[in-house]
Formats: structure tokens, C-alpha cells, sequence
């Protein structure tokens, strides 16, 4: 029974690993996102590219069974500030609520593999 149980976990980790692509909608249009994602067991790295703002490393990610959640420090005009993602990989897209720690701000992005 751990054996399968193992067997289910990596199976969703190997289906998350790769390049995932979509964008978010702002003021000033559609901003696109890729992500390239990297699993080893339950341990989740890679970066995340948004736009204008370039590449981001990911920090403290974790894959549970379909569940994936990282971090992302960006800046802004000086300012670092922290992204937290937290999605769910399902029929072959992984839908992301991004959320800024401290403020109600949250939005939500889909990305599908590339």
C-alpha cells in the first residue's frame, strides 16, 4: 500500500515538472507568465518569468500528490516583495491563487505545459 501510495506521488510530481505557459490580464493588458518547473520527490524549484519583470527564482516549493505551493521574491521600482502561489494541477493545466502576504490582494492564473 506505500508502494502505490509512493508511486501516486511521483507520478503527479513527474506530470508538474516541465514549462508552463499563461498570462494574467492587468491595466495595461495581458501580461505573460512561463514557469519552468523542476521536481525531485517533494521538492519543488525552477523560476517563473512575468513580463517585463524578468526571471524569479522559486523558493520553498513542495509538491503534494496534485497540490503545488513556491514562493517568489520580485522587485518593483527598489521594493522587493513576496508572491506566494498556491495551485492544484489538474487535466493537464495547474491553476495558481497568487497572493500578496500582508495585503487582500490575490489574483488567479491558469497555465497549461508548453
Amino acid at each position: 500500500m506505500i508502494l502505490i501510495a509512493l508511486f501516486a506521488v511521483c507520478a503527479s510530481a513527474a506530470d508538474i515538472a516541465g514549462t508552463w505557459k499563461g498570462s494574467v490580464e492587468t491595466p495595461n493588458g495581458a501580461m505573460e507568465n512561463t514557469f519552468v518547473l523542476k521536481t525531485d520527490g517533494a521538492k519543488l524549484s525552477g523560476t517563473v518569468t512575468m513580463g517585463q519583470f524578468g526571471d524569479a527564482e522559486i523558493s520553498e516549493g513542495k509538491v503534494d500528490g496534485d497540490d503545488v505551493s513556491f514562493a517568489v521574491v520580485r522587485n518593483f521600482n527598489g521594493n522587493d516583495f513576496r508572491l506566494d502561489y498556491k495551485g492544484k494541477c489538474k487535466d493537464g493545466q495547474i491553476v495558481f491563487k497568487v497572493s500578496f502576504p500582508g495585503g487582500d490582494r490575490t489574483f488567479e492564473i491558469t497555465v497549461k505545459k508548453a
